[in-house]
């Protein structure tokens, strides 16, 4: 029986746009053949870094997945799975399975793994020769950026001061880049409306900047009039959105928010699957959407958020991530065509290539990513573009 309800419908839509962007990978695995996954591993690293770089706060540690296949390629992933998974469900899942089965595989379990399917995509694009995002339809060679910052202290940024804050903007407008986001949870709302000012006084009117409420966490949701109060305030000093400022589970309350102000009203980073976005697009909860590249279930299921998001004219930005793992990020807001890219979390005084420095250790190249005015370059290099340093990784290894 046929399913004309609207919810049959967009699931039969979906499925034919999903078919059309996995044309070229279909078109491959025809060309190759079979290729079974022969091993995965999951392990932690631990690259040596002194003490005084890691209390500024520089990272050091991933959490990485290895796909091997009996064609000879190995991919990887630094956004990693738990490793306590791996022989429990994750190997039994995968091992002797077809590698690009994808689809096939998310719905058999991968789906909960999201950072193992980037290395998946990685091992797929080194054997057709190109970046994931190409093979899925994508063309940018480059993003725009913004920095998500977090000051060490208290969570709720209350004991970091204006102008800090303005301080850090004006470090990262002249670094390049082109936006910031803060956390909007002092215990006075209008308190960061209050910092919004004193940044817009620091960067002028041409420099991004985004306020994220994160509500999932207890306590941070607000009633309708607070986030209305809110929301205007920071028209005021032209922020350019407000994320989550609701439950994650109440999608009415955003909807309302956004046709009742002009500020962007943005959400969407703690869904898995396409189950909540299909609530996002059909009650218009939310401006933009921001599935997470490892929690919506890996770059996949991000590319169908927005076949899914293009039909109600939506746009979608990757909520984002920092140093490594980052790699598959990029790929799937390359193969979505979208125009910004979330670092994050950066702590202040940090830049990026600051904070990352130590993944140098298991790179053969000279960046970790290539940042040209504001926009971080797509890597040339198949699959995910990361040059491997696979003795280091074995060095760096932690006995699990």
């Amino acid at each position: 029986m046929v399913d004309h309800t609207r919810r049959g419908l967009l699931g039969a839509a979906l499925a034919s746009s999903t078919a059309a962007f996995l044309t070229p990978v279909q078109a491959l695995a025809k060309d190759t053949g079979v290729v079974r996954i022969t091993n995965i591993d999951i392990f932690n690293i631990s690259i040596p870094t002194p003490q005084e770089m890691l209390d500024r706060g520089v990272m050091n540690s991933y959490t990485v997945a290895t796909v091997d296949t009996d064609a000879g390629v190995r991919g990887y992933s630094f956004a990693g799975a738990p490793p306590q998974l791996l022989d429990r469900t994750i190997r039994p899942t995968l091992v002797g399975k077809d590698l690009f089965a994808i689809d096939d595989h998310l719905k058999a379990g991968l789906i909960d793994w999201g950072g193992l399917e980037h290395a998946l995509w990685d091992a797929v694009g080194k054997i057709a020769g190109e970046p994931v995002y190409r093979l899925l339809g994508g063309s940018k060679s480059a993003i725009t950026v913004y920095l998500t910052c977090v000051w060490r202290g208290k969570e709720d940024q209350s004991e970091v001061p204006y102008h800090a804050q303005a301080e850090m903007a004006a470090r990262i407008q002249k670094a390049g880049f082109k936006g910031m986001k803060i956390r909007a949870w002092r215990p006075n709302p209008l308190d960061d409306v209050a910092a919004c000012a004193e940044i817009r006084k620091a960067v002028g009117p041409d420099f991004y900047i985004m306020f994220d409420r994160t509500a999932r966490f207890p306590g941070k949701v607000w009633d309708y009039d607070t986030a209305l109060e809110v929301a205007r305030g920071l028209e005021k000093h032209n922020a350019y959105w407000l994320e989550e400022p609701f439950d994650r589970s109440d999608f009415l309350s955003p909807a309302r928010l956004a046709r009742d102000v002009d500020i962007l009203i943005t959400g969407g980073e703690g869904y898995r699957g396409l189950d909540a976005y299909r609530e996002v697009v059909t009650q218009d909860s939310f401006d933009i959407l921001q599935p997470d590249a490892r929690n919506v279930g890996g770059i996949l299921t991000v590319r169908k958020v927005a076949a899914l998001a293009e039909a109600f004219h939506k746009r979608v930005i990757l909520h984002g991530t920092m140093g490594l793992g980052l790699a598959g990020w990029l790929q799937a807001s390359a193969a979505i065509g979208a125009e910004w890219q979330e670092l994050a979390l950066i702590t202040p005084p940090l830049l990026p290539e600051e904070e990352w420095g130590p993944a140098l250790k298991v790179l053969n190249s000279k960046t970790v990513f290539d940042f040209r005015d504001g926009q971080i370059q797509l890597p040339e290099r198949p699959g995910l573009g990361l040059d491997i340093n696979e003795e280091a990784l074995r060095r760096y290894r932690l006995n699990s």
